[in-house]
């Protein structure tokens, strides 16, 4: 950290550092959710045959049908509360601070299959404050995660906020 005595970092940063929201769910996951989420992803051009022709897919080594890595079971929710939104993360600062995406990194587990309920939640795991042109800049790490109902890691999305 730059200056001991400036910092943005709040208390409530403090006390929500590594607090997981509680795990909002998908609606299950059908073949034809998938099959149109490839063909849009895929097109003018056919979506490969893993991810909507059955007979095809039991040949793979996966067994069946699966989504592409990029399939979102949260796009479209009929109800928007469905619509996930981590927190916003309070700083101390008197002034309105300035803010960017930093980027993200996203991590894949297990796909995504016909059937499947995803969970998803997400926790301020982490910051950093240097000395910066613009002065301090804040740097904060949020992670999301998405699992099937047996538990299993589907996806894991770490992302930067900047502020200064």
């Amino acid at each position: 950290m730059a200056d001991s005595a400036v910092s943005y970092v709040s208390q409530e940063m403090r006390d929500r550092k590594g607090v997981w929201t509680e795990p909002l769910y998908s609606p299950e996951v059908a073949s034809s959710d998938i099959r149109r989420w490839a063909i849009a992803v895929y097109w003018p051009e056919t979506p490969p045959r893993i991810f909507w022709d059955a007979e095809y897919a039991r040949g793979t080594r996966w067994g069946g049908i699966i989504a592409p890595q990029d399939f979102n079971p949260f796009a479209w929710p009929i109800d928007r509360t469905l619509s996930f939104r981590p927190p916003p993360v309070p700083v101390a600062s008197a002034r309105q601070l300035t803010g960017m995406n930093g980027g993200q990194t996203d991590t894949y587990g297990v796909p995504i299959r016909p059937g499947d309920v995803i969970s998803t939640r997400s926790a301020l795991v982490d910051w950093e404050e240097r000395a910066g042109r613009l002065g301090l800049t804040l740097y904060l790490y949020n992670e999301t995660r998405w699992e099937n109902q047996r538990g299993e890691t589907v996806r894991t999305r770490r992302s930067t906020q900047i502020r200064y």
